[in-house]
């Protein structure tokens, strides 16, 4: 089996480098494949321009479909799962539906059976809402489901303002649950995050034995994602140690820049990055070989510390699953039982993989991998974390303090959940 998934993917990744070249012009057959016309209401790298690769994780149940996004060249694959149900597929946590997206599913359609649920698994995380809609259109006999307590900013408008279709939208455990004898669903929230709301529904695959999550848990390997070979503009960017350096291409440097995208990605402003003054920043700028979008025309406003590889290492944890460090620090600091009741709820799931929506996935679950993210979790924040989250616990503080989020905390002890 391992050997079949690897070549698909390899045959899906090779299309996908054929299909992108990021000089080619935007009225292009191969752009306008890959063309998201949506892209303004959210305005995230690559824009417009969305490649998307198809990994099959399990031939014939679980398949993943990715593309990036980010800002300002910090930019990580986001992963929509399509699975195996009774009568045809469903879609957990869509992506933005190109031609080649579309394409790519309609292939699955053709040999599994129609898509006949969508679902959107998170209320908050506005990357993951914004192309139902669209996706939804595309596939009309599709059933559309969303978590409770969904909400838009900065008017909070009703979903079928937002073009979700109001006929066959309907409301995860409120409503049912989609083909709950093949899935199994669990629910971290609603909690109540002062500016919104906090839901996330995890679904587990029986057949294939697949643990389904949004942003709830990650797992990290600081190898370089293979939709990043398709256009490394990114890694080489930040591959840099200054603004004049060119994008040079080599492996080292891709794994290099792969390895500082994610400690961007996770902590915005990782203690080992230092921001250079502005003199500096713009006395590199417009340098010989840099007067181009792909440098940013010589814009870097970042210098790394020595030691910036030593965070890599802690942050990765030999790519074993953990919660994520922005929803530790920013979203759970005050809500800890919430996230200790999921993952308990998880460990008694006899999950032999985790699929991720971000970063590394499928991830290999042992026996006891989840009950040990829970340990970790009832213990509290990591201390070789602290050494690196300095910018995320300041900016909560700033938040309490400004009155935008409750300071009030709940409390675990020994492992316990005491609400």
């Amino acid at each position: 089996m391992s050997l079949q998934i690897r070549e698909e993917a390899r045959l899906d990744i090779e299309a996908a480098a054929r299909s992108f070249n990021p000089t080619e012009p935007l009225d292009s057959p191969s752009r306008r494949q890959q063309n998201w016309p949506w892209w303004p209401l959210l305005p995230l790298y690559p824009y417009g321009n969305r490649c998307t690769i198809r990994r099959a994780l399990i031939p014939g149940h679980v398949w993943s479909f990715e593309q990036l996004q980010g800002i300002f060249h910090v930019v990580v694959p986001i992963r929509m799962v399509v699975v195996s149900v009774p009568g045809g597929l469903l879609a957990y946590a869509p992506v933005a539906p190109t031609r080649t997206c579309l394409a790519l599913m309609r292939e699955l359609e053709a040999i599994h059976g129609p898509l006949l649920a969508i679902v959107l698994p998170s209320s908050s995380g506005l990357e993951h809402k914004l192309p139902v809609p669209a996706f939804a259109r595309a596939f009309p006999g599709a059933a559309v489901w969303v978590t409770p307590k969904q909400w838009s900013f900065p008017l909070n408008l009703p979903l079928r303002t937002l073009g979700f279709p109001a006929g066959r939208t309907r409301v995860l455990f409120e409503q049912g649950l989609p083909f709950p004898t093949v899935l199994d669903w669990q629910r971290l929230g609603p909690i109540d995050i002062e500016l919104g709301w906090f839901c996330e529904a995890s679904c587990f695959h029986r057949p294939s034995g697949s643990l389904l999550v949004t942003d709830g848990l990650i797992a990290l390997d600081d190898v370089l994602p293979e939709l990043l070979n398709a256009d490394p503009t990114a890694v080489l960017f930040h591959a840099r140690e200054s603004g004049r350096e060119p994008l040079r291409d080599t492996p080292e440097r891709r794994r290099r820049g792969w390895q500082r995208l994610l400690l961007l990605s996770l902590y915005l402003r990782p203690d080992c990055l230092e921001l250079p003054p502005l003199s500096s920043c713009l006395g590199d700028a417009l340098a010989p070989g840099l007067r181009n979008r792909r440098s940013y025309f010589g814009l870097y406003p970042f210098r790394w510390r020595d030691d910036w590889q030593d965070c890599v290492h802690r942050v990765v944890r030999g790519g074993t699953p953990q919660v994520a460090p922005i929803l530790e620090r920013l979203v759970f600091p005050r809500r800890r039982a919430a996230m200790a009741h999921w993952l308990a709820a998880l460990a008694d799931l006899p999950a032999t993989q985790l699929v991720p929506c971000h970063f590394r996935a499928p991830v290999p679950l042992a026996k006891d991998s989840l009950r040990q993210v829970l340990e970790n979790w009832c213990r509290g924040p990591r201390q070789d974390d602290a050494s690196i989250s300095g910018f995320l616990q300041r900016l909560d503080r700033t938040l309490v303090a400004a009155g935008l989020v409750s300071g009030e905390e709940d409390v675990l002890l020994g492992g316990r959940v005491v609400d």
